[in-house]
């Protein structure tokens, strides 16, 4: 049987506005497998990026219970959050964030040097990694000279080098172009055969069905859709 990564019950998450506080999360349970491929699909407004933040340890939740890797995130100190989104969260955002005057392999070593690695060290770990992803011949390039898809693949690289034990993917398509798109899903195809546990965030259906399972989420209520093969 395969493990629980992530186990969510009973999240619950608001915002104040002016003196009321609006609920966004309401409620949820979500668990997902080590090595499963799961897209988190909503509208505008609909809680996904709320929950997304939490997920990321980038949020805290009012309530319920969140564990990551049987590590009980809703008990950890906020300062502690940091050093568990380095070692066990790899990132990748839609508008890259990629330092721009930093080339492409000092922009995916940053997280090991983060960490207190040593930068032969961390560029010796990475090469792999940037060879998988094809920009081994963009090393010596700034983010402006790539195109989005190359950036992504930088964004993807930098995600993986610090070997996360979970890649969350935050609208990892919309500011490619089709083409580019396709291409970095087939990606995301390749790392879950791989063996990588993949939460993706969007608003797409279309996207969304590269994943293996769909969950939906509306006005901060989660359900779910069956996803075959």
């Amino acid at each position: 049987m395969a493990k629980e990564l992530i186990r969510i019950k009973n999240l619950n998450k608001g915002y104040m506005l002016g003196e009321e506080k609006v609920p966004v999360l309401k409620d949820i349970c979500f668990t997902v497998e080590r090595g499963e491929y799961v897209a988190i699909l909503g509208p505008s407004g609909s809680g996904k990026t709320t929950l997304m933040n939490v997920i990321g340890c980038m949020d805290i939740m009012d309530s319920g219970e969140y564990y990551l890797d049987d590590l009980p995130i809703h008990e950890t100190p906020q300062e502690a959050l940091t050093e568990i989104r380095n070692r066990e969260i790899g990132f990748i955002f839609q508008n890259y964030q990629l330092i721009p005057t930093y080339n492409v392999l000092q922009n995916i070593i940053m997280p090991l040097l983060i960490r207190g690695m040593g930068h032969r060290e961390a560029e010796k770990r990475c090469m792999e990694t940037i060879s998988l992803l094809g920009i081994d011949h963009r090393l010596g390039h700034r983010p402006s000279e790539l195109s989005g898809g190359q950036k992504q693949r930088v964004s993807i690289a930098r995600a993986l080098v610090g070997q996360p034990s979970l890649l969350l993917a935050d609208e990892p398509t919309g500011a490619l172009d089709r083409a580019s798109g396709q291409e970095v899903l087939k990606l995301f195809g390749q790392l879950h055969e791989m063996g990588h546990t993949i939460v993706m965030i969007t608003h797409d259906l279309n996207v969304a069905r590269s994943a293996k399972r769909i969950v939906h989420i509306i006005d901060g209520v989660l359900s779910e859709t069956p996803q075959g093969g």
